[in-house]
C-alpha cells in the first residue's frame, strides 16, 4: 500500500500528474516515456529506502537524507504514530489527520490507502475529517446468472442455520421465503415449515410484490443477525456485499437502508468481523452517513461506528439502542447519562421530535436547529450539557394485534424489562450517574427494569447510580385506552401492551406499590408531567389517554401542561416550559456529578 501511495508522490514531482504536451515526433515520444520509466524505477527504489526508515527506525529519526517534501514527511510521520504501541499517541494521530485542513488530495489517498483498520474506523468517527480519507468500496460481484437482488437475498435467507429461532424470526422468514426458496433451503440441508405444509401465512396474501419481500427479508435478517453464529454465516455466505449493492440501488428508500444498517450494525457486535466489514469498504459509506443531516441515517451510522471502535468505545450497541450525543469521538469527558425511553407507537427518534405546529415535516431537515428540531435531545440537550451521554432506546409496540408487525409476537412488559435492561447495560449504562427519561408506557419499563436490576447483583450499579426519573404521562395506575370501542378496528383485538394498560391490571398494580416503596427507600428524585387536553387515536377515537389521577406516582412533583398524550414529551421551542423545566431537573439531579 505504501509503495502505491509514494508511486503518487513520485509521479508528481516528475510533473506526469498533468498530461504532456504532444509531439509530433516519434522517436521523441519513446525517449519520454523510457526515460519516465527509468526515473520511475529510481523512485521506487527510494520508496522502499524511505518506507523503511519511517516505519522501521526509531520515532525521532530525522528525513534529512529522503529527498521528498517536509509536508510529506508529516503525512508518513503520522501514519506510522497511528501504529504506535502507545495508544495516546495513536489516538494523537488520528486527531491530527481529522483536522489537517490544507493538504492535496494525493495526501489524502496516501493515508486512504496505507492506514490500518482501526486508523480508517477512528477517522470515520472524528467530526471534522475530510471524506477524501476514505476510498471508494471495492467493485461488487456480479449477480449469478438469469439471477437478481431479491433472489440473492432470498437464498442468503434460505442458508442461514434453522436452530435457535423464535416465533418472531420464523414468521418473517416464512413470510419472505418464496417456494423456490424453501426448494433451495431443502436442498441445503432443511425444509423452512413450521408447522403444517407450505406457507399458509404467506400464502393468504397471494403473489407478494418484490419491495415488499425485500423489507420482509431484511426485518428476518435484522433478527438473525442478532445471533452471533448467524452473523458468520451471513458474511460467509457473501452478505455484506449484497446488503451493500441492496444500499446503492435503496438510495431512495430509507426504510430500506436502516434496515441494513441495522444488520451491519449488529454484525459488527462480533469483533472477529471487523476487518471484513472494514475490507468490503462499508467503513467509507458509513463516514458519510454518519455526517447526514438526518437524524436516523446519522444515528444508525454512529451505531455501526461505535460498535467497530474497540479503540475508545469499551461499549457494545445492541439492536434498538442509539446514542445521540456524542455520536463522534470526543476529548470531552462524559459524567453522567441520559436515558430516553418511548411509550405505545413510540421511537427512538419521532417520540422526542419538536412539536409539529401543523407543519409539513416528513423527511425535511431544517438548517436551524433552534427553529425546529427532529429530535431535541440531540439538538438541545447535548449543548445545553455537553458533558451527558445521550441515549435513545426504541422496540417494537402495537395498538392492536391487527397492527402488529410480527403475528406471533407477545411481548409483556416484563419480558420487554429483562430484554432492554440487558442492552443498556451492555452499553455501559450503570458506570455513570443516570437520569432517566420516559414517556407513557416507557415510564412503566423504566420502573419494571428498575425493580428487575435490584434483584441481580450484577445490576446493582443501575440502582447506585440513578439519580432522577422523569415521567411524561405515564399510566401509573392505568389507562382507559383498552377498554374504549371495540367496534373500532384499531382495538377489535388490542395487543398485550394495551391490554396491561387497563385500570383493573393486577399486574399495573403491583408494579405501581413495589416502585413506590422501592423508589422512597432509594430517595430517587421524580417529576412528573401529564397532558389536560384528549388526543384523537385514528381518525373516530378522542381519548384523554392518561387523566391526572393515572399520572400521579405519588413521589414527587406533577406539573399538568395544556397539551395531548402525544404532545406532553414535544417541547413547542426552546424556551417553552416544557423543555426548561426538563433541563433544569436534569440539570439539579446531576448538579455534583457534573462539577467534578
Amino acid at each position: 500500500m505504501s509503495l502505491a501511495a509514494y508511486c503518487v508522490i513520485c509521479c508528481r514531482r516528475m510533473g506526469t500528474s498533468t498530461p504532456p504536451p504532444k509531439s509530433s515526433t516519434y522517436w521523441r515520444d519513446i525517449r519520454i516515456t523510457y526515460q519516465a520509466r527509468k526515473e520511475l524505477h529510481k523512485a521506487v527504489r527510494k520508496v522502499l529506502a524511505t518506507s523503511a526508515r519511517i516505519f522501521r527506525g526509531p520515532f525521532a529519526d530525522t528525513f534529512s537524507t529522503v529527498d521528498i517534501e517536509d509536508h510529506d514527511c508529516a503525512v508518513w510521520l503520522l501514519l506510522r504514530k497511528s501504529r504506535s504501541d502507545d495508544r495516546a499517541a495513536r489516538l494523537q494521530a488520528v486527531q491530527e489527520m481529522s483536522e489537517a485542513r490544507h493538504w492535496h488530495d494525493y495526501q489524502y489517498r496516501i493515508i486512504a490507502q496505507a492506514c490500518d483498520m482501526r486508523t480508517l474506523t477512528g477517522l470515520a468517527r472524528s467530526k471534522d475529517s475530510d471524506l477524501r480519507f476514505f476510498l471508494r468500496p471495492p467493485p461488487l460481484p456480479s449477480l449469478k446468472e438469469d439471477s437478481s437482488t431479491e433472489e440473492e437475498l432470498r437464498h442468503l435467507l434460505a442458508s442461514l442455520p434453522q436452530t435457535d429461532l423464535d416465533e418472531c424470526i420464523q414468521c418473517f422468514t416464512a413470510l419472505a421465503l418464496s417456494e423456490s426458496s424453501q426448494s433451495l433451503a431443502a436442498q441445503k440441508g432443511g425444509l423452512w415449515c413450521f408447522g403444517g405444509n407450505g406457507l399458509p401465512y404467506a400464502e393468504s396474501f397471494g403473489e407478494v410484490p418484490s419491495a415488499t419481500v425485500e423489507m420482509f427479508c431484511l426485518e428476518a435478517l435484522v433478527k438473525h443477525s442478532e445471533i452471533p453464529t448467524h452473523c458468520d454465516k451471513i458474511e460467509a455466505n457473501g452478505g455484506l456485499q449484497l446488503l451493500q449493492r441492496l444500499y446503492q440501488l435503496h438510495k431512495d428508500c430509507p426504510k430500506v437502508q436502516r434496515n441494513i444498517m441495522r444488520i451491519l450494525g449488529n454484525m459488527a457486535l462480533n469483533e472477529h468481523l471487523h476487518s471484513t466489514i472494514v475490507r468490503s469498504g462499508w467503513v467509507s459509506i458509513l463516514a458519510e452517513a454518519i455526517k447526514s443531516q438526518h437524524i436516523m441515517e446519522a444515528s444508525h451510522a454512529a451505531r455501526t461506528l461505535a460498535n467497530l471502535d474497540r479503540e475508545t468505545v469499551p461499549d457494545k450497541y445492541h439492536d434498538g439502542v442509539y446514542v445521540l450525543h456524542p455520536q463522534y469521538r470526543t476529548s470531552q469527558p462524559i459524567k453522567a447519562d441520559v436515558l430516553f425511553i418511548h411509550g405505545l407507537m413510540g421511537a427512538a427518534f419521532k417520540t422526542w421530535r419538536q412539536q409539529d405546529n401543523d407543519q409539513d415535516l416528513t423527511e425535511k431537515v431544517s438548517e436551524d436547529e433552534t427553529k425546529y428540531t427532529t429530535c431535541w435531545p440531540k439538538s438541545w440537550l447535548a449543548r445545553d450539557c455537553p458533558a451527558l451521554r445521550i441515549i435513545s432506546v426504541e422496540y417494537d409496540t402495537s395498538l392492536s394485534d391487527w397492527r402488529a408487525r410480527c403475528p406471533t409476537e407477545r411481548k409483556s412488559i416484563a419480558f420487554r424489562s429483562n430484554e432492554l435492561l440487558r442492552k443498556l447495560r451492555a452499553a455501559g449504562v450503570g458506570d455513570r450517574p443516570v437520569v432517566w427519561v420516559s414517556h407513557s408506557m416507557g415510564g412503566l419499563l423504566v420502573k419494571k427494569m428498575l425493580l428487575e436490576a435490584s434483584k441481580k447483583p450484577e445490576m446493582n450499579t443501575i440502582i447506585n447510580n440513578t439519580r432522577g426519573i422523569i415521567f411524561y404521562s405515564v399510566p401509573h395506575h392505568g389507562s382507559h385506552l383498552a377498554e374504549y370501542s371495540v367496534n373500532i378496528r384499531y382495538l377489535l383485538f388490542p395487543s398485550l401492551e394495551v391490554k396491561e394498560l387497563s385500570k383493573d391490571s393486577p399486574a399495573l398494580k403491583t408494579l405501581q406499590d413495589d416502585f413506590l416503596e422501592f423508589a422512597k427507600d432509594k430517595n430517587f428524585q421524580v417529576l412528573s408531567f401529564v397532558e389536560t387536553l384528549p388526543t384523537y387515536i385514528g381518525s373516530m377515537i378522542k381519548l384523554h389517554v392518561v387523566p391526572l389521577d393515572s399520572a400521579d406516582l405519588g413521589l414527587g412533583d406533577l406539573i399538568p401542561v395544556d397539551v395531548n398524550h402525544l404532545n406532553i414529551c414535544k417541547p413547542k421551542k426552546k424556551d417553552a416550559f416544557l423543555y426548561q423545566r426538563t433541563l433544569q431537573f436534569i440539570r439539579d439531579a446531576l448538579a455534583k456529578d457534573l462539577e467534578n
